[in-house]
């Protein structure tokens, strides 16, 4: 029996080839590379933010779930709030020096400060 589901080729409107075979899209998660190799930029910034500052962590490597977990840590560890997403932590506050020294005792020891 033929696959025909219609969720594959929801972009497709017609076609008139017999033959012709739906490509579909996967996208692969990159896997996360050991804290030893990751390359993290630790800046402030109060671009678009209000005049507030927050300290940015950019040049993660890895899954979602990891970047995720990792801003939870140095969230919690900083006490206060903040996002981790689109491969870049976001901690509220001016935290640069203690986010350094907080990677760097995880293993992460490519971290750098910026700025």
């Amino acid at each position: 029996m033929k696959k025909n589901n219609w969720k594959e080729r929801l972009n497709v409107v017609y076609s008139t080839n017999p033959d012709y075979h739906y490509e579909t899209e996967n996208e692969e998660e990159e896997s996360t590379l050991m804290p030893s190799q990751q390359k993290l930029r630790v800046q402030l910034d109060r671009k678009n933010r209000g005049g507030k500052v927050v300290t940015l962590v950019t040049g993660f490597i890895g899954t979602e779930d990891d970047l995720k977990e990792l801003g939870k840590l140095l969230k919690s560890k900083c006490g206060v709030g903040g996002s981790a997403k689109d491969g870049e932590i976001i901690v509220q506050g001016d935290f640069k020096q203690k986010v350094v020294d907080l990677l760097k005792k995880e293993g992460y020891t490519q971290t750098k400060p910026v700025g």
